[in-house]
């Protein structure tokens, strides 16, 4: 089969799409599949001029909010790039963002267009302060799941968790089938070490969803009672600034490294010792999987797809999102017994293996696909 793997960012962007893509192309062309992949480039801004129709709901009450505008104009960009780029069929399209099935569908109307909806984005803006909970932008970006379901041949998602939160949204989520992330496991090398100090690590967009304010006050909190560790801290994002000022108004100047983004930080993990990724909400929390598959200690916050991912207290530790003082405690039984930590890194990296492998995600998929092809 001829299958185009439909991305909004290219490939090379940071993320688990972004990581997990490319791979499952390689994968399916060896076994002789035909398999390409798309993306709207950076510089293609501004250039659509034809507007979606929408069929589900009415977008005109929202227009003029800047939010609402600016992802109507980037559909239209990405319908412009679309018919410019692509002058040939494929037997299936596989989106893995909303705005790039919308398009693929209305280009490719008898086209099967499979969606994969891996995150949400109006909740990563109410959780950054971006935008109201209900407000236009809100009600806007949840209409589309209704939208994906009237025009898209099937629904994809990463979580069971994701699935019960969409399934308001939409009229049936029965038919909605769960996917976890795979990865390619020879990407993580773990590495046999000695840590005098113990080594945390964290990587992600900085962003108030992450809740790294949270980290850093449980890391002060860790560090009045008197356990040495240093905190690395990869990822960039429009907080940093803030991020860096509260570490040294708490006395972390010396305990925590920022790096800034690194495109593949799995290289890098495996010389630490310990995960942590205090997140406000998280669809499913591809960098849990990754930094498993690396021998690392885990701790996490439960919500949504981490919580599907950790058995607190087994394969890693859970902890109440914005609570500094359960993720310190969590963090000193990691630091205080490395015979613990190696116990839970273990029990983490042997789950990882089992249950997030990419070989499992491209049998799933490839069942997918085969449903789809046409009978001879």
């Amino acid at each position: 089969m001829n299958i185009l793997q439909a991305l909004f960012f290219p490939p090379e962007q940071p993320g688990g799409v972004s990581s997990m893509v490319p791979y499952i192309q390689e994968r399916f062309v060896k076994i002789g599949w035909q398999m390409e992949l798309f993306s709207l480039p950076k510089r293609v801004r501004g250039k659509g001029q034809e507007a979606y129709v929408f069929e589900t709901f009415d977008p005109t009450p929202f227009e003029g909010n800047p939010i609402v505008d600016k992802y109507l104009r980037t559909i239209s960009d990405y319908l412009w790039w679309t018919k410019l780029r692509i002058n040939r069929s494929f037997d299936i399209i596989h989106a893995h963002h909303p705005i790039a099935a919308l398009v693929m569908k209305h280009v490719f109307p008898d086209t099967p267009v499979i969606m994969t909806i891996h995150s949400s984005y109006e909740r990563e803006l109410i959780l950054n302060g971006k935008i109201a909970e209900n407000g236009p932008e809100h009600q806007f970006l949840t209409k589309l799941y209704g939208e994906l379901e009237a025009k898209t041949d099937r629904i994809l998602t990463v979580s069971e968790s994701f699935r019960t939160y969409i399934s308001p949204y939409i009229k049936d989520p029965s038919v909605i089938k769960v996917i976890p992330n795979g990865f390619d496991e020879k990407r993580f090398k773990p590495i046999a070490h000695e840590n005098a100090v113990p080594q945390l690590i964290t990587v992600c967009r900085l962003v108030p969803a992450k809740g790294l304010d949270t980290l850093l006050h449980a890391c002060a909190e860790l560090k009045r009672r008197g356990h040495p560790f240093v905190l690395h801290i990869i990822g960039d994002g429009p907080i940093r600034e803030e991020l860096e000022q509260l570490a040294a108004e708490l006395d972390l100047y010396d305990d925590i490294i920022f790096y800034g983004y690194m495109l593949h930080p799995e290289e890098f993990m495996p010389f630490f010792d310990i995960f942590v990724l205090p997140s406000r909400a998280e669809a499913f929390g591809s960098v849990f999987a990754e930094a498993a598959l690396c021998w690392l200690a885990l701790v996490g916050t439960s919500v949504g797809g981490i919580a599907e991912q950790i058995e607190d207290g087994v394969n890693g530790l859970l902890v109440p999102p914005e609570n500094p003082p359960a993720l310190a405690d969590a963090l000193e039984k990691l630091v205080t017994d490395p015979i613990y930590r190696y116990n839970i890194a273990r029990s983490g990296w042997d789950k990882a293996k089992k249950v997030y492998s990419l070989q499992r995600v491209i049998s799933q998929l490839k069942k997918v696909y085969l449903s789809f092809k046409p009978e001879v």
